[in-house]
């Protein structure tokens, strides 16, 4: 039999024996009064032995599970955990009982346990609780990995024996959070940072939604969707890839500031950055444009990163970024051009891709009837390495979205035009925000002309029917409502897991996701 099973069958003889006395190893209920940090923090160390009588009087009760214990006969000092930290407390056989002294020896790492007493500091210094009775609240049953610290004469904290295995960390999160307390404190500011940006739009008088998860027609970005089947209507039905179009279906209906966060669903590849189940925060501001969007983007970033780093500088790895506003900001035929001194606008298509295929630059045959699609293709390939520092990347082609408004500069003849012409590209009110070389997020100057965002969408299926994995389906509803008329708007849409990711220093998405998805084993 191996060690494992060994200690889970000694952990079943402990828990027969407790039962044995009498006593109900999973109680429904303790009375709980304080926490651990709350104890340290509050304790002022008496400054007479009448004091010290009068704190013996002072009762606290607290709830943990227990991470370490250290048995000296007839007395016990343990360390209990709870969500706010950790306190040692110290029992003695005398004061507790003989009997209740003889079950808490059979009680182990991992066990919840209850405890009133009162506060004192111990010869060594350290803060504790004088236990005056206790019980038992969970009994465990599998064995948690014994996680040693050490702290140096230097200062310097070494942790032994880690729970480190990264597959077993996320496929068993409950364990990971028990035992690296890096990892809580990751998932705190996690929650910190979705507050800080509710906090900053609510301040812009934004007012928060929900939209739907399952959709009929799947829409709002580029991506391949889940399909599942409602069997009550029989419809296949798609899990959200973006909420964009039922947010903009609500500022036709009115609501002139919406947001909502999400989360969204892509039936695409797992590495790094990506996760086929992720968060997003998406805001649609009606009477406003990209260049609002770009000035409340970088504020909420701001904001979130004062929020938990007092500093608008981070350290992400090796490199440190700083969030402060304002943000460089490129146009992308710019960034091209400084990056490989190409005026793409003014190159032909066969041209481009004569340039990328001797460059040996990564081109999928499927775009190459698309000058747009080539140049977000070159930009990608050439230049978002060097973005680095927060910055706006702007002035998409519009082949890359339908959705987006063309450059005002541009006059309806010009557009039409241009639109006749394969060479010549329309450039789109469109940016993505980028920091540490990664796409932060996506933001338009809103299309609202009911005639070309139809036309726009026809041709996304057009491209579908000539082999587009990732191109838009035809929503007469939501055309319905552009119809309906929908006001000068800008929408954008923020990754929340890549953004939690540079501000904890998380190397990976599956760091800031409490269960991200894993093959079955």
């Amino acid at each position: 039999m191996s060690e494992q099973n060994e200690l889970i069958k000694r952990r079943l003889e402990e828990l027969k024996e407790i039962k044995d006395h009498g006593i109900n190893p999973y109680p429904h209920r303790y009375d709980v009064t304080t926490d651990s940090r709350s104890v340290i923090d509050g304790f002022k160390d008496p400054e007479s032995d009448e004091e010290k009588e009068k704190n013996k009087e002072v009762i606290v009760s607290v709830a943990g599970r227990i991470m370490a214990i250290r048995k000296m006969g007839k007395a016990t000092f343990f360390l209990i955990k709870d969500e706010t930290g950790k306190i040692q407390i110290y029992i003695k056989k005398d004061e507790i009982g003989e009997e209740a002294y003889d079950v808490f020896k059979l009680l182990d790492i991992g066990d919840i346990v209850g405890v009133r007493g009162y506060v004192f500091r111990t010869k060594t210094g350290e803060i504790s609780i004088h236990a005056v009775s206790y019980q038992l609240l969970t009994k465990s049953i599998q064995p948690l990995p014994v996680v040693k610290e050490e702290v140096t004469e230097s200062g310097e904290k070494i942790i032994h024996d880690a729970f480190a295995d990264v597959e077993l960390r996320y496929r068993q999160r409950y364990i990971d959070l028990i035992v690296n307390d890096h990892v809580k404190d990751t998932f705190i500011k996690r929650t910190k940072i979705i507050q800080s940006i509710k906090k900053t739009l609510e301040n812009y008088k934004f007012f928060e939604v929900e939209t739907p998860t399952l959709q009929a027609i799947y829409g709002g970005a580029n991506a391949q969707p889940f399909v599942t089947h409602h069997n009550s209507l029989d419809i296949d039905l798609y899990l959200r890839i973006s909420n964009e179009l039922y947010l903009k279906r609500l500022i036709v209906g009115g609501f002139n500031r919406v947001y909502e966060f999400v989360r969204d669903f892509r039936n695409e590849g797992i590495d790094r950055t990506h996760n086929p189940e992720f968060t997003q925060v998406e805001w649609y501001q009606a009477y406003g444009d990209y260049q609002d969007s770009m000035n409340l983007f970088e504020e909420v970033v701001e904001n979130a990163c004062m929020e938990i780093h007092g500093t608008t500088k981070v350290k992400y790895g090796e490199v440190e970024l700083d969030f402060k506003r304002p943000w460089k900001r490129i146009r992308m035929s710019e960034a091209i051009q400084q990056k490989t001194g190409l005026d793409i606008a003014n190159m032909k298509k066969e041209e481009i891709i004569s340039y990328m295929k001797s460059n040996e630059i990564d081109c999928d045959p499927k775009i190459e009837h698309s000058k747009g699609l080539l140049i977000a293709n070159l930009f990608e390939e050439t230049c978002e390495d060097d973005l680095i520092q927060p910055a706006f990347v702007y002035d998409f082609p519009i082949d890359t979205t339908p959705l987006c408004k063309p450059l005002r500069e541009y006059s309806m003849k010009q557009l039409e035009e241009m639109n006749d012409d394969p060479e010549q590209v329309v450039f789109a009110e469109r940016f993505e925000p980028y920091a540490n070389k990664w796409e932060l997020g996506n933001s338009y100057t809103e299309l609202n002309d009911p005639i070309l965002q139809r036309r726009l969408l026809e041709e996304q299926v057009e491209r579908g029917r000539g082999g587009e994995k990732e191109t838009h389906p035809l929503d007469e509803d939501f055309l319905n409502a552009i119809e309906v008329g929908m006001p000068p708007t800008t929408g954008v849409g923020l990754g929340v897991d890549r953004l939690v990711m540079l501000l904890t220093n998380s190397q990976t998405i599956r760091d800031v996701i409490f269960f991200p998805l894993m093959r079955p084993v």
